[in-house]
């Protein structure tokens, strides 16, 4: 399946020998999509999120601390984005028959132009992700980067081309993401412990454990195989090593932070439910 947008090929050319220097040869193909995405999602942490949540949530908004809203502008850029790419990884998945032929060494190092879009997309993101964590660590936390730049590196190694098939299914681990932010919005807008927010939680839950946790590790596993497979059969196309290891790694950072997050998320869920005379009552029996 060919990318829905064709490369200019200027950009192709003037790109060529960074890519080769890094030895990714596909990233020329999707520059153009990469940096439009940062561009998009920066604009929109920048100036969308302030004028539309001043228009929709005018007295929630304008009483927010100003720690606060830079974590309100990170939420309503996560919302936009995981629509954007499960939207797009979806569609490429079930319409991607190239893809969908794919054996064994062909998951490890096939390619086609709809999947590098995804993956470029997704780029785009992570860039936007590890630098406004950097910026606003004290905000967002240690583990957001850490989460940022691992899945960067994890899509940016893609342009190999390498594991291109298994990038685009990881990519559903953002299912989850808009129930998360829709949970976190909630909060905010004073429907703590309502009946909208437990359904939403719920909801969170079951996408959560179910795209990060149990197809997460399902495909990781799939993937081990194949690498591992590839780097046993000589040939033209050996998997080197260090790169099996720096993909190993991580994605292995990925799936300790979303056991984390899991386990916190439960807790947080259940915390806006509890009776709160629950203890005090405990303590006077």
């Amino acid at each position: 399946m060919k990318d829905l947008f064709p490369p200019p090929p200027m950009v192709v050319k003037a790109t060529r020998p960074f890519a080769d220097a890094l030895a990714l040869r596909t990233l020329p193909l999707h520059v153009h999509e990469i940096l439009p995405a940062f561009c998009f999602y920066h604009f929109t942490n920048t100036v969308l999120a302030p004028r539309l949540s001043s228009s929709l949530f005018p007295t929630t908004y304008a009483h927010l601390p100003a720690r606060t809203k830079t974590s309100w502008h990170a939420h309503v850029v996560s919302l936009v984005q995981s629509c954007v790419i499960n939207t797009a990884a979806l569609s490429v998945i079930f319409m991607d028959s190239e893809r969908m032929q794919m054996d064994a060494m062909q998951r490890v190092w096939g390619y086609t132009g709809a999947t590098g879009m995804v993956q470029a997309l997704s780029t785009g993101y992570f860039l936007w992700d590890l630098m406004t964590g950097i910026l606003d660590w004290d905000v967002h936390g240690w583990g957001v980067v850490a989460h940022a730049a691992s899945a960067l590196a994890v899509s940016s190694l893609g342009f190999r081309p390498f594991v291109n098939y298994y990038g685009l299914n990881f990519v559903l681990y953002e299912l989850s993401t808009p129930f998360l932010n829709i949970h976190w919005f909630m909060d905010k807008l004073g429907m703590t412990g309502s009946k909208a927010q437990l359904i939403n939680g719920v909801a969170l839950i079951v996408t959560f454990g179910g795209s990060r946790l149990v197809w997460g590790t399902y495909q990781s596993v799939k993937m081990y195989q194949d690498v591992w497979r590839a780097l046993k059969i000589p040939g033209e196309l050996p998997v080197p090593p260090w790169l099996a290891l720096s993909y190993l790694a991580s994605t292995t950072v990925l799936s300790v932070l979303n056991i984390y997050w899991f386990g916190r998320m439960i807790k947080t869920i259940r915390s806006r439910f509890e009776k709160p005379n629950r203890k005090t009552s405990r303590k006077e029996q």
